[in-house]
Formats: C-alpha cells, structure tokens, sequence
C-alpha cells in the first residue's frame, strides 16, 4: 500500500512541476524558457548597466588566436576559432554589413551548426535556404512564443540583406556537410538548469529534477559554449524515457495521426530531398519549434502549406517524440 501511495504522491508532483499546455500555448522549453508566455506581455526590463570591457585574452584547446570578450561576440566580424574548419567565408557571413546585417557566423558559426536557440542552416539546399530568408523578409516566418526575440531579429536581417548576399550565404553554408552534433540521452531526470539568451545550461552543483515532458537540450561544456562560442563542442539533448521508439513509429508510418510518413518528403533517410531541408540529427528544439509555429499559424509559405495537414492531429508530446528520434539519427 506505502509502495502504491508513493507511486501516486510522485506522478502527482511529476504534473504539478510539468503541467500539461494547453493545444495552443507553446512549449516553453522548445522556445528556451522554463514557464509558459504571461497572458499579459512583461514590460521590457532595464537595460543593465554598461561594464568596463574584459580586457583578457581567451583561448580554446587547438585554436592559435586569442580574443577578448568584446571580439568574441562581435556583431560584425565574431571570433573564427578554427579557419581551417570551413571554407573561406564570404563576407556577409564573416561580418555581415551594418547596421543591421549581423554576421551569419555569429549565431550560426562558421561551421553552420549553430545552437538550441536558433538553427543549424549547414547542408541546406541553397535554394531553400534562399526561401527562408525570403519568408522572413516577408513576415511568414514568426514565432508562436514572442519572448523569443531572435526571431524577429532575423527578420531585419533578411530585410537588410541584398539578393547576392543571401546567394552567398547560402552557396557558403550549402557547401559543408552536416556531421554529428547533438547526443540524445534518454532519461527519467536532468540537471536542474538556468536559461540565458534562450539555450539551457546545467546549473553547477544542483539537484536533478524529472524531466516531465520535455527535451532539456544543454551544451557538453558550458563555459566553451555559452561564454567562447566553440563551434568543435556540440550538444547533449535529454529526451523522455520512451520517446525515442515512440517518435520512430511516427516516423515511419505517421503512427495514425499524419497521412504521410516524414521520408516521403524528407527521404527515407531523412537526410533531404531535392529542395526540402534533412531532419536527421537537427536540434530537437528546434525541430519542435518550427512543428508548433508551423501547426499555430505563425510560420507561414508555400513548404508550410505541405506540413499543415501532417501536424494537425500531432499533440505536443507527439512532436517531442519525433524530434527526440530525428535527433538521434546520424546527420
């Protein structure tokens, strides 16, 4: 009787920290956040006091440069760790063109990979990528959770952008190949975590809590992500025990609720079709994000068009699901 009444006290707490959103409400974590939207939106805080710049010099393992803080995160000309790794890029992706065309390389390395908060647009068919920046500039591209402001962001900088730096950005990116970024770890709990600019990160010494329904997508090494922007240190993705075999039925058959399996379109591999992006290996975040933004209205387009009517049955947890096993695939 004590073995069943503590079975219970424990699902119990599992709902009451993770409740379950409301079909139209996104989920928080998918979009970097550990509690849903405010129905009302939180006046815009403070901005915080200007600090004196760090003047030391950082270096990560098998880089020659050092650079500063400031050169780090430098809008218009980021730290490039590893030259070696990637082609030479063009300028807009190296610097991007002021004021308001920040450098590609910035959120989305110069590898391409980029991170939760945003997306890996590495191995993208140029004329897809072209699409994309074109539905941004065009408002089709919005997000269903407006704290998430790099949304909005890249969508000045798709406006800002001319027709042959997006030909550039995209024949650079284009170019390279996808290769094994994100380890998906099935599990009953995860680190307690803070959130900065939207990306997850372990906090040092906490407890772990159940994950609940959720994917908990965290850096391998905090301070070489979060602070020097590595692009060599990749990404753990926490995923629901279970998800992973859930997601594969999905997959592959639609599992009753699409009409059509993922590889009909994103082929059987999930690795891309002709202009249509692969899946295989992308972040789980935002997987999920683009699946909700795309079922809610707020991702608009013609692609989106084809994706409507497979994601009208899916619930939240579906979607998690299948981003939990598309990330586990080899890219």
């Amino acid at each position: 009787m004590k073995k069943s009444s503590s079975l219970v006290t424990g699902a119990l707490s599992l709902c009451i920290a993770f409740p379950a959103m409301a079909a139209d409400v996104p989920p928080p974590w998918a979009f970097g956040f550990q509690t849903p939207p405010p129905e009302t939106p939180a006046p815009a805080a403070a901005p915080a006091p200007a600090q004196a710049p760090d003047p030391t010099l950082y270096g990560v393992p098998g880089a020659k440069e050092k650079y500063t803080r400031v050169q780090i995160g430098n809008r218009f000309g980021p730290a490039d760790w590893f030259p070696g790794d990637h082609p030479v890029m063009p300028d807009v992706v190296a610097h991007g063109r002021q004021p308001d065309v920040i450098a590609c390389s910035l959120c989305h390395y110069p590898n391409g990979k980029g991170r939760p908060e945003n997306a890996a647009v590495v191995g993208l068919p140029e004329a897809y990528f072209i699409a994309q920046l074109n539905h941004f500039r065009a408002d089709e591209r919005k997000t269903s959770d407006s704290r998430k402001t790099n949304t909005g962001l890249m969508a000045t900088i798709a406006k800002g952008m001319t027709e042959d730096e997006m030909k550039a950005a995209a024949a650079y990116f284009g170019s390279m190949k996808f290769t094994p970024w994100i380890k998906v770890v099935e599990t009953d709990t995860v680190p307690k975590t803070t959130t900065s600019v939207g990306m997850f990160l372990p906090i040092a010494g906490a407890d772990k809590e159940p994950i609940g329904q959720r994917i908990i997508e965290v850096p391998e090494d905090v301070e070489a992500v979060e602070r020097l922007r590595n692009p060599r240190v990749g990404f753990i993705a926490y995923v629901p025990r279970g998800s992973l075999k859930k997601g594969e039925a999905l997959v592959l058959t639609g599992g009753g609720k699409s009409p059509l399996p993922c590889g009909a379109c994103h082929g059987p591999d999930l690795k891309g079709m002709l202009n249509i992006p692969a899946i295989a290996g992308r972040s789980p975040s935002y997987m999920v994000r683009q699946m909700f933004d795309i079922k809610t209205g707020h991702r608009t387009g013609p692609g989106t068009e084809l994706m409507k009517p497979i994601l009208a049955n899916l619930t939240d947890e579906d979607m998690l699901a299948i981003a939990a096993y598309t990330s586990s695939l080899k890219p």
